[in-house]
């Protein structure tokens, strides 16, 4: 099997990618085996809005880089460790790689395992300073410590009919679901969404799946709050000048919402007539502003450690201005950091699979090959209202 071609998307310097022919994956982990992983034939793999934050040239992402870490497909080859998951299985692919052996993966922290990262908690497939494991953007991957990791999709022809909303089961779904249900959405809620990218989108159509009573959704992109309105939220231009508060009271009655998810991160821009302008604790201090006191914010919006496109120094290494003392005296708690995929992706599938949910629609999925990829990347970044999932081999079509 080593022999066998692959080819995948390549970070080669800001603003380019290309599809190029990598090496077949192999059952290891540097020099040593890897008995406990899979090889998968790439099914779908999604491009992300945080792959666009390298690609742009704001992390610190070496050129050559295989990309990618949404990833679904089907086990060709397994080690001889695993024992539950097997050859001919679809599965879906947690972003998080987590061995499910040290303290945090035993307690469901699964975005912060500490045993498949030198350098930090948490790792992923095709990201910078997430351990180096190869992406997923590709017609073939290996996948470690399948049996934890992967999630079985109980009906294979089933789950080819529901490729597109399944496909999302890898990260955003459950991301925008986590952001949700850290912000305390439930039954009744007022619920602020910052961005109506993917995420975002994904964000608000959990909201309206864990029976909030209204989504509103702020963007600068009006394709993309067209898609949002598409299933039911409320939306803000904030290219538009106005008072925030002024403009939930329009909507609401109310000055406040009860939750605040952030789905925009450390590229965020300012508001009205200095939208052009990158204001990258903006989005964290209007959730201070925006949300009641007593309120949770959901922040799955990526922030980094290093950014060398930063506005100043402070934000080119995460320090970022903040009215921290709003927060504290409106008793806010904040809540950061990856989803921990395996906490949702389950039930979520079964959301899915029993109809509740049309996650594809509501993110507007559209079908690339991987030959289209570096177009999806420009065109997603050019501000395209959908979400673009690669088929790397003309399965899923």
């Amino acid at each position: 099997m080593s022999n066998s071609s692959n080819r995948g998307v390549v970070y080669k310097e800001p603003g380019k990618v290309a599809v190029e022919s990598i090496p077949y994956p192999e059952l290891a982990i540097g020099n040593r085996k890897c008995d406990h992983g899979v090889i998968l034939k790439v099914v779908t793999t999604n491009i992300c809005g945080s792959d666009q934050h390298m690609v742009r040239g704001r992390t610190t992402a070496p050129s050559g880089l295989v990309l990618g870490h949404e990833i679904t497909g089907l086990v060709i080859e397994a080690g001889r460790d695993v024992e539950f998951i097997k050859v001919g299985d679809l599965v879906s692919v947690p972003f998080n790689i987590a061995c499910g052996r040290c303290r945090n993966c035993k307690e469901g922290k699964t975005g912060i395992c500490l045993n498949v990262n030198p350098a930090r908690p948490g790792a992923a497939y095709g990201y910078v300073d997430m351990g180096g494991w190869v992406g997923g953007q590709t017609e073939y991957v290996m996948v470690p410590y399948a049996d934890f990791n992967l999630l079985k999709f109980p009906d294979a022809d089933q789950a080819m009919e529901k490729i597109q909303d399944l496909t999302l089961l890898s990260d955003i779904f459950p991301t925008g679901f986590h952001g949700c249900v850290t912000a305390g959405v439930g039954p009744g809620s007022t619920v602020y969404i910052a961005g109506a990218g993917p995420v975002g989108l994904a964000a608000a159509a959990s909201a309206h799946l864990l029976g909030a009573a209204c989504v509103i959704v702020g963007d600068m992109n009006e394709d993309r709050l067209k898609q949002a309105r598409s299933f039911g939220c409320e939306t803000i231009d904030l290219t538009q000048e106005g008072d925030m508060a002024d403009k939930l009271e329009a909507i609401l009655g109310e000055r406040e919402v009860d939750a605040f998810v952030d789905c925009v991160g450390f590229e965020a821009h300012a508001c009205g007539c200095n939208h052009g302008k990158e204001a990258p604790a903006t989005v964290l201090n209007s959730a201070m502003q925006m949300t009641r006191a007593g309120g949770q914010i959901g922040i799955p919006g990526l922030y980094v450690t290093e950014d060398p496109g930063a506005v100043d120094d402070a934000a080119k290494h995460g320090a970022l201005s903040m009215r921290f003392g709003l927060g504290w005296a409106k008793s806010h708690s904040l809540h950061t950091g990856q989803c921990p995929v395996m906490k949702y992706h389950r039930p979520l599938m079964q959301a899915i699979l029993f109809n509740k949910i049309k996650i594809a629609d509501a993110v507007n999925v559209k079908m690339i090959s991987l030959d289209e990829a570096p177009q999806g990347y420009a065109d997603f970044d050019g501000g395209a209202a959908m979400k673009f999932v690669i088929d790397p081999h003309g399965s899923a079509a």
